[in-house]
């Protein structure tokens, strides 16, 4: 069983930045594609970037050029850092894992974008 527990989403003003992280448990962690989605209230969840266990990395065009995400597989650990933050980033953030037919969801974490 594999658990994911995000942590630093709040509340930043538009064109800030903010970084989440995504801890993993277990042992699967390093063989993992893992993946940043996002539900805006009222919007389908969409992929936001992914990396796969070999560290190639995937956007949305939204956020192309303003994200970045990158992962270390010695701490279990997937981040994402979010520069020049738009109000339209505003959503709950979710960390996801996939191996194989294997898949895990974190429980969400809130990023307000608002002056």
């Amino acid at each position: 069983q594999v658990q994911l527990v995000e942590s630093g989403g709040g509340l930043v003003q538009p064109g800030g930045s903010l970084r989440l992280s995504c801890a993993a448990s277990g042992s699967i962690f390093s063989l993992a594609v893992m993946g940043w989605y996002r539900q805006a209230p009222g919007k389908q969840r969409e992929l936001v970037a992914a990396i796969t266990s070999g560290g190639s990395t995937n956007y949305a065009d939204s956020v192309k050029d303003r994200f970045t995400i990158s992962r270390n597989n010695a701490e279990s650990t997937v981040y994402r850092q979010m520069n020049s933050l738009k109000p339209e980033d505003t959503a709950v953030y979710y960390c996801h894992l996939r191996y194989r037919l294997e898949y895990y969801w974190g429980q969400g974490t809130q990023v307000t974008v608002s002056s």
